[in-house]
């Protein structure tokens, strides 16, 4: 007759626990590339037609959510090689800063470019310092910015661009002459913060310009579709950090405000009341010192080649 053995203990748990080693490693290893990835800088190149029929293309550089702390060298040594792209124009669309003593470095970083024609708005984390916070907060809604928070050198920072020749538009509408073109732009303050105005400075779109910028730092729906309706011919934002942490074929799981998740990143269309812009959308350079990591949607800048509007079929 078979007799049979018990099984060790041992053996009973060794399943288990190869399961539990291998979810443990599958999640090291998923931490240390994500890690990897918030450190793998990109430069996207994208097309955009929206300049008079027959004029020469302009290149627009758009730079958002640096987040920079003294101490990333090679993201200010990143920056700093932007300045051979030549670009004609500079768009930078806030949270520069993550750290009190970080706008020395970044100016310095910024380096070349502060001397090409540039505008700005600012973000939440040009006020104020970022902080730790619950990861699983974002699934359930836009960040709130409540309590007592850290303030950072906005004044510096400001100061510091405005300096070297580039223009404030929180709030503000300013018109520039870049290449033999006129380029009017109306930028708000950030709306994450509610502390956009466009009221203040909303006006149709100017005809003799030969193409009109909006420009926020976080791309709430009623920013996009007041200055669409206005006819911005290009809206460009950034904040969301294009989900940050995105599921390879699926994309982003949240945008920090009420923009779409489809919109998360890169440039589409925007339209309201059959009025069209673009929008372009930033996934940003950085993150916060708290969350060092990105999954599926590495640190980028963007050039932006501005081309001419295609031709009117001949009906």
């Amino acid at each position: 007759m078979a007799t049979s053995v018990p099984a060790r203990q041992d053996d009973r748990v060794r399943p288990s626990t190869r399961v539990l080693t291998g979810l443990a490693t599958a999640a090291a290893t998923g931490l240390a590339y994500a890690r990897w990835e918030a450190q793998s800088y990109r430069l996207r190149r994208v097309e955009v037609p929206v300049l008079p029929v027959g004029a020469d293309p302009l290149r627009v550089l758009h730079l958002s959510d640096v987040h920079l702390t003294p101490r990333q060298h090679g993201k200010q040594e990143w920056l700093r090689r932007l300045a051979t792209l030549e670009p004609d124009l500079v768009v930078d669309t806030g949270d520069n800063l993550a750290h009190v003593e970080a706008v020395p470095p970044l100016l310095d970083a910024l380096g070349p470019l502060l001397a090409r024609p540039g505008v700005f708005v600012l973000g939440s984390n040009d006020y104020y310092a970022p902080r730790l916070k619950n990861p699983a907060g974002y699934l359930a809604g836009p960040s709130t910015v409540v309590g007592a928070l850290r303030r950072l050198p906005t004044e510096s920072l400001v100061a510091g661009l405005t300096a070297s020749g580039w223009h404030d538009v929180d709030n503000a509408r300013t018109t520039l002459q870049v290449q033999g073109l006129r380029i009017d732009v109306v930028g708000v303050d950030d709306p994450h913060l509610r502390r956009d105005r466009y009221l203040d400075v909303a006006a149709p779109a100017d005809p003799d310009a030969d193409v009109t910028l909006g420009v926020a730092h976080a791309p709430y729906r009623r920013v996009l579709d007041a200055m669409t309706a206005d006819g911005a011919d290009l809206v460009l934002a950034g904040h969301t950090h294009g989900g940050q942490l995105a599921v390879p074929g699926y994309g982003a799981l949240v945008t920090n405000c009420d923009l779409p998740t489809r919109y998360a990143k890169g440039l589409h269309e925007w339209e309201v009341r059959r009025q069209r812009s673009w929008l372009h959308v930033s996934a940003g350079l950085g993150t916060s010192p708290y969350a060092p990591v990105r999954f599926a949607c590495p640190p980028e800048a963007t050039l932006l080649t501005l081309l001419p509007r295609r031709r009117d079929p001949v009906s």
